[in-house]
């Protein structure tokens, strides 16, 4: 079973091809990983997929359901969540509500509810906040759901932008380099976290990541893309070793 499939996906900018003919395709609870230099168009491809781009030409089916170029919010209804490589908190309001904003996606009482303060919205917000406590005590940030999400550590923030993307219910979550700016140990504690709630929420992962110890640490599947093209796909040890990858991305030094 497929549940993303990708084909002949092509997006331009001002004449340049930032992703061409691309290919791909994820099964349920996998965790696969595309990696490539910097401007090789990884961040292109998951606009495009989160409905940010709408794509010159090509399909993207989820599900069974073509949704290119839908909107991002009808996107995220149909269980795709994201991060983004330079984080998007509303740094302005608490960690708890930065979660509970995204919970509200799936709120089980409707306008009048809301209007008329019934008892089915109080129960509802209710469990929307219990819903979003979870996360936060899964991304360990439980003791700070007081706090403002701009006085957060770096290392922190990330942590709450997957909570955040947890709270809408995916099937799909996209990490854009989530673990860029974090330390070695944070790195460490990420690529955990990413494992467990896997396991624990059946979901199926796309990374992108510039740590090469996170993703051939986490990923089953890897592809690789320069120049919008994707030049190599497997196994993380037949990246690894890829001749043209190594050339073009990954460096004489990775052993």
């Amino acid at each position: 079973m497929i549940l993303l499939e990708i084909k002949k996906l092509n997006k331009s900018f001002g004449g340049l091809s930032a992703v061409l003919d691309f290919d791909f395709y994820l099964k349920p609870k996998e965790l696969v990983g595309l990696i490539g230099p910097n401007g090789a168009g990884k961040t292109t491809v998951f606009n495009l997929i989160t409905g940010v781009y709408k794509p010159d030409s090509g399909s993207i089916i989820f599900n069974g359901r073509e949704i290119a170029g839908l909107a991002p919010y009808n996107i995220c209804a149909r269980g795709i969540a994201r991060t983004f490589q330079n984080i998007r908190l509303f740094n302005d309001l608490t960690v708890l509500d930065n979660v509970k904003i995204a919970a509200h996606k799936n709120v089980p009482y409707g306008f009048l509810s809301t209007i008329f303060r019934t008892p089915g919205f109080f129960s509802g917000e209710k469990q929307i906040e219990q819903d979003a406590l979870r996360f936060l005590e899964i991304f360990k940030l439980e003791n700070k759901k007081h706090e403002l999400a701009k006085n957060l550590p770096y290392g922190e923030q990330r942590r709450l932008e997957i909570a955040r993307a947890m709270a809408t219910q995916p099937t799909l979550l996209i990490l854009d380099e989530p673990a860029a700016g974090m330390n070695p140990q944070e790195t460490r504690e990420l690529m955990m976290l990413i494992e467990q709630i896997r396991e624990e929420f059946n979901l199926t992962i796309l990374l992108i990541e510039h740590d090469m110890s996170l993703v051939m640490g986490v990923c089953e599947r890897i592809y690789v893309l320069d120049y919008g093209q994707i030049i190599a796909e497997g196994l993380p040890e037949e990246i690894r070793n890829n001749k043209e990858v190594i050339e073009a991305y990954l460096g004489e030094e990775v052993v």
